[in-house]
């Protein structure tokens, strides 16, 4: 493994501003994507792809100036975002108007699978936001609430069933063989929940200060099985801060850092490295690694390591459907 092109630092980022179907739509169209590790689940084909290799999750992010927001979706697998930089508004529900949290920079959300969520960034500075997409597929893509599509083809893009947009005002037409694709129907929304904001806050969200508070002496578990958010996503997600005696460990399973705050020192076969906020470094299966500050001050790390889980629903929301069919049933 070589260590530095297993690195994509932060400044290195290079953007797609026409990653999806909302790109022309008022309001979103200053969005900026990443997709850093894995294909991810952009839907142009000119997206930049900066470490293209499949460790059982995807790794990108979402750049956004103030007022801008990222229209109603959802994903099949997890999505998981942690703020980087600025005050970020995370809303869900059939409309957007079921509930909303506010999360700050290290702040990390655990969104539940079938449930329609949107963001924007509500500070005063350009913002970024860091995301985990489980499984090699992300998921297979995006689905978007129907009103998404059916705005976002006033402005001259059109989704078409292959995962891709096409824009009709450069002249763009579907290939042959595809169609557009179909908009979520009654039955398709039957699937898709509004969970109430207590339930959502109380069961996916972990907030920056209190990680660092039960990290003072060891990692903190963050997500996964008996976790600070209990999920099993098909990864695991780790909290590390300043502070900690043990610096070594071995990655049996592929394992991505993402620094939050402050400089790390990292070590692998005989290689070093340097990492700061915003870096994302991939630390392959088998390889055994040390990291630790390396300068004083305050500093912390997501750690993601893929497992032998498949990627799939949030573990709420099998246990909410099964709870729905045993009342059905009953």
């Amino acid at each position: 493994m070589n260590l530095q092109d297993n690195i994509v630092p932060y400044a290195s980022l290079i953007p797609c501003t026409t990653a999806f179907i909302d790109t022309h739509t008022p309001g979103s169209d200053q969005k900026q994507n990443f997709t850093i590790i894995g294909a991810g689940v952009s839907e142009n084909k000119d997206q930049h792809v900066h470490i293209s290799k499949n460790i059982g999750f995807n790794i990108g992010a979402a750049g956004q100036p103030p007022k801008c927001r990222n229209s109603l979706h959802t994903h099949h697998t997890a999505e998981v975002f942690f703020v980087l930089k600025g005050r970020w508004r995370f809303f869900w529900g059939r409309y957007g108007i079921t509930g909303d949290v506010i999360l700050n920079e290290g702040d990390i959300f655990n969104i539940p699978t079938n449930m329609f969520r949107g963001f924007e960034n509500i500070g005063q500075d350009y913002g970024m936001i860091m995301a985990i997409l489980g499984g090699d597929e992300a998921g297979g893509g995006v689905d978007w609430a129907p009103q998404v599509i059916e705005e976002s083809a006033q402005y001259g893009l059109i989704l078409g069933n292959n995962g891709r947009i096409y824009d009709t005002t450069k002249g763009d037409t579907l290939p042959d063989g595809v169609i557009p694709m179909p908009v979520m129907n009654d039955n398709d929304l039957k699937n898709i929940y509004d969970f109430p904001t207590d339930i959502v806050v109380k069961n996916f969200v972990a907030r920056y200060w209190d990680m660092m508070a039960c990290a003072t002496n060891n990692p903190v578990h963050v997500i996964g099985e008996n976790a600070l958010i209990h999920d099993r996503p098909g990864f695991d997600v780790d909290f590390l801060r300043d502070g900690h005696d043990n610096h070594d460990y071995h990655a049996d399973h592929h394992h991505v850092l993402m620094v939050i705050h402050g400089h790390w020192l990292i070590e692998t076969n005989h290689q070093k490295a340097f990492l700061s906020a915003g870096d994302t470094c991939l630390i392959e299966k088998n390889n055994a690694y040390y990291i630790k500050p390396s300068m004083s001050g305050e500093a912390s790390l997501f750690r993601i390591k893929n497992n032998d889980d498949n990627a799939g629903k949030s573990l709420f929301v099998k246990n909410y459907e099964q709870i729905l069919t045993k009342d059905i049933s009953s």
